[in-house]
């Protein structure tokens, strides 16, 4: 009689490999936990942004970084900071800060991803850095809690402001606060002190090429001066004075105007000694 050979069973492998994978997946959301743990840290040690629903900042860290600039260079230093509602500024100056900062303000939840992309390809094949791509409500935190220092971390903490005043604030109001704390010159925050400064009237009653110029100052207000005004800025106001007429800020029986305005603006001749000068040029 012969025998019936019989197979030894097969190890069964399943219960080590769902060991193995229980103990991969273990690690790695360790190692989340323990990646996450410094941002979440950071994140509960942002300030508070509820408080800017209703009411405008009293100071920024850029006001008082520019405080104690001039503190250090024995420099005398007053704010003009005078905060109004978004009503009482020009549309034109609204719209012309849009075109020329953050075109895609409305449709963004803080971060303008193809422009980041854009700069970073650019900046790559420059070598340098020649193009920013900060969006306003970034440019905002900066403004409120930061100041100029260049450095990763303050980068991260600009990007986790963003996205709590995305989270906690409307459009309408970061906007607001922007054009409200905004830097236009030494010691001018904000469109209404703008307004006065540079063209003696208030941030209601901007024309179009005065709000051209005004947001052509924004990359670097302390550079800026008028009579005349330096290639740079008058080569971004008509820039920006192009987009305007092209959607629709500028109508087109008044685009011949604000242009001849501009010009007169960016080539002021600079007044004679003795002479009232309500616009003096701002020094670099």
């Amino acid at each position: 009689m012969s025998e019936v050979k019989r197979q030894a069973a097969p190890r069964r492998k399943g219960p080590r490999k769902g060991r193995l994978a229980l103990r991969l997946a273990a690690f790695g959301a360790l190692a989340l936990l323990v990646a996450a743990l410094p941002a979440l840290l950071l994140w509960r040690s942002l300030p508070d942004v509820e408080p800017l629903r209703t009411r405008a900042p009293a100071s920024t860290a850029l006001m008082e970084q520019r405080r104690a600039e001039a503190a250090r260079d024995g420099r005398p230093f007053r704010a003009d900071y005078r905060p109004v509602a978004l009503d009482r500024i020009s549309p034109r100056l609204v719209r012309a800060v849009i075109a020329s900062e953050d075109a895609s303000f409305f449709g963004h939840a803080g971060f303008d991803w193809d422009e980041i992309k854009n700069a970073a390809e650019q900046n790559w094949k420059a070598g340098r850095t020649v193009r920013g791509a900060s969006t306003i409500t970034q440019q905002l935190a900066k403004n409120l809690w930061l100041g100029t220092e260049r450095s990763y971390l303050r980068k991260l903490r600009e990007a986790l402001l963003a996205v709590k005043l995305e989270r906690s604030l409307s459009k309408r109001r970061i906007l607001t606060l922007y054009l409200d704390v905004a830097e236009w010159g030494n010691g001018v925050f904000g469109a209404e002190a703008a307004a006065h400064r540079w063209f003696g009237t208030g941030a209601r009653d901007l024309s179009a090429a005065q709000a051209a110029t005004l947001a052509a100052m924004l990359p670097a207000p302390r550079r800026a001066a008028l009579a005349p005004a330096p290639r740079w800025l008058a080569r971004r106001a008509r820039r920006i004075l192009n987009l305007m007429e092209r959607n629709g800020t500028v109508p087109a029986g008044e685009v011949s105007p604000a242009r001849a305005e501009l010009e007169r603006i960016l080539a002021v001749p600079a007044a004679l000694p003795g002479q009232p000068d309500e616009e003096p040029p701002e020094e670099g």
